[in-house]
């Protein structure tokens, strides 16, 4: 029996295997789904396979340890929070927005308005750890203002959709002229493994500082994925701010374990996930009650309800 454990892929993109019958070349790139998976894992691989656009190892149940999800939602804890993480600070308007849309009972139009205000001072928060330059101005009175001015080429924004995509319009009331990406990730229910089925970046991105949004991160996998593909298009590390309302510190710690020098921004981080891995007390699936829907059964909201 095997257990299948993303323990490395590789992902389409503009450098790797081909997206809707476009040839491309194959890179192979290192993923770590599980930062704390080694803890329990004594390093046996008994096959690989590859599923839609990822590569996948499977290691046998026979080499885990005594890996389970208990133990793997715990091997955090205990640990401080890592450095990159930025998390807003938990004023009274704050809090009172969080009350709002955590609330089961809220409507939909009380909980879109009120995660866009938090999306909007979230962005806000984020743009103030991008690095700027000094530069002076002259004021319409003849005198001089010693200000700041952003230092790299520009800005781009890239969603994980789907609820990712609702935060844009935040980011784009800020950003004059943002450029914008996305990318699907989604859950094959045969295999249980995270498959990327949708890639769109804007071109000659490597340069640009790139700010990646969605809604709630509770294991960190569709982030992870995420940041994997922009490292493979050649964005640096140390330019991408990984923003999102609200985050498990499970997540948190599996994306600055794997990517130490990623910014991690949000408005709150909650202690737990439960055993299908959703944040505790947390916000339900952001995308339904955003949208108005119901998830199909194919459709993971990011990586709520991800296994891995």
């Amino acid at each position: 029996m095997s257990i299948q454990i993303p323990l490395a892929c590789s992902c389409d993109n503009s450098k790797s295997t081909k997206i809707k019958g476009k040839k491309k070349t194959k890179v192979f790139a290192l993923f770590f789904f599980l930062p704390f998976f080694w803890l329990f894992w004594d390093g046996s691989v008994c096959s690989e396979s590859a599923v839609g656009k990822i590569s996948v190892q499977t290691v046998c149940s026979d080499s885990l340890v005594s890996v389970s999800r208990a133990a793997l939602a715990s091997a955090h804890q205990g640990q401080p929070l890592p450095k990159t993480l930025s998390v807003m600070e938990s004023t009274p308007q704050v809090r009172g927005m969080h009350t709002i849309i955590r609330n089961k009972d809220t409507n939909r139009d009380e909980f879109i308005f009120y995660s866009k205000r938090l999306m909007r001072l979230l962005i806000e928060h984020a743009l103030s750890f991008l690095p700027l330059k000094p530069v002076s101005v002259e004021t319409p009175q003849g005198t001089t203002y010693e200000g700041k001015r952003l230092s790299g080429k520009r800005i781009t924004g890239v969603s994980i959709l789907r609820a990712g995509e609702t935060m844009e319009q935040a980011l784009m009331a800020v950003c004059k002229d943002i450029r914008l990406g996305k990318i699907l990730i989604q859950t094959n229910h045969d295999t249980g493994e995270p498959e990327l089925h949708y890639l769109r970046l804007p071109k000659d991105i490597s340069e640009d500082y790139v700010i990646l949004m969605d809604s709630t991160v509770s294991t960190g996998a569709a982030a992870l994925m995420a940041v994997r593909v922009l490292l493979d298009h050649d964005v640096q590390e140390d330019k991408i701010f990984l923003l999102s309302l609200l985050m498990a510190e499970m997540g948190v710690h599996s994306v600055a374990y794997a990517f130490p020098k990623v910014r991690i921004i949000t408005t709150a981080v909650d202690k737990k996930v439960n055993d299908e891995f959703h944040i505790i007390p947390g916000i339900g699936n952001f995308g339904d009650r955003y949208f108005g829907t119901d998830a199909p059964s194919d459709w993971y909201e990011s990586d709520e309800g991800m296994d891995y």
